[in-house]
């Protein structure tokens, strides 16, 4: 199931056509195992981006450089287009797959993610989560993560974060920093393929109102809240998550 190809270590599972899921900051790609079902409809392929979970690299860190990766990954495996479905910092790498290569996405399904960070804002919180990062342990910075991502603070959700929440302090602020250079401004309104926005009613990372103006600039998008979750409504409502977007991928199946 685990694989590497031309460096960039994936999972691969499932057979029909290609649906790519992008974990978000910290993450790793197993982080995606409670979506790991959709493998009876869909080519299952889940990279791990630079700096994040077994791939290790010296090349620069950049969003641009993530959406790159996952093309090349794609151009490799010889598939020339896949629904893309991306987590927070994942969302802002599918969006940059699509300025990329538009052709390349039958759809694209953008959770709990942000398309513009006012360059002020940016410096300000990196300079805040730099002093923050440098100050604490890796185990107190998962901690944090985890009480500010989750709604529900169950153990059982609290074991789930954990095990696939792995931040690497050497490309951490550099994966951060690089969020927050994301201007998408101009680039939603030219989204022509089916596009699902999906938010988390109490998501203090990234307010469901952010995805609410997304919703506005994607021209026939469609937007839908979770009630009762925070960032990582494929963790909280995995049922609910799991339906609303096999019901979305199946509508915009290619017509065979």
């Amino acid at each position: 199931m685990g694989k590497i190809l031309s460096g960039i270590p994936y999972l691969r599972m499932g057979a029909g056509e290609p649906l790519v899921f992008i974990h978000g900051l910290g993450e790793i790609k197993e982080g995606w195992s409670n979506q790991f079902e959709f493998a009876q409809q869909y080519d299952l392929i889940i990279p791990d981006l630079r700096g994040h979970g077994e791939y290790i690299t010296d090349e620069k860190i950049s969003i641009k450089n993530f959406a790159l990766d996952i093309i090349n990954l794609l151009k490799g495996l010889e598939i020339e287009s896949a629904h893309i479905c991306g987590l927070s910092m994942g969302g802002m790498v599918a969006q940059e797959i699509y300025r990329q290569a538009p052709g390349m996405c039958l759809s694209l399904t953008l959770v709990s993610t942000f398309h513009y960070a006012p360059r002020q804002f940016g410096q300000l919180f990196l300079k805040y989560r730099k002093l923050r990062t440098e100050s604490i342990s890796l185990e107190e910075q998962k901690n944090i993560a985890a009480r500010v991502c989750l709604y529900s603070w169950t153990e059982e959700n609290f074991e789930n974060f954990y095990k696939f929440y792995h931040p690497n302090r050497d490309y951490y602020l550099p994966s951060m920093k690089a969020c927050l250079e994301v201007n998408n401004l101009c680039l939603l309104p030219m989204i022509k393929v089916p596009t699902l926005i999906i938010g988390g009613q109490y998501d203090t990372v990234t307010p469901a109102w952010i995805q609410l103006l997304m919703h506005k600039q994607i021209r026939h998008s469609e937007f839908v809240i979770f009630r009762n979750t925070g960032h990582i409504a494929k963790l909280e409502a995995k049922e609910a998550f799991n339906e609303v977007l096999r019901n979305f991928l199946n509508k915009h199946k290619k017509a065979s």
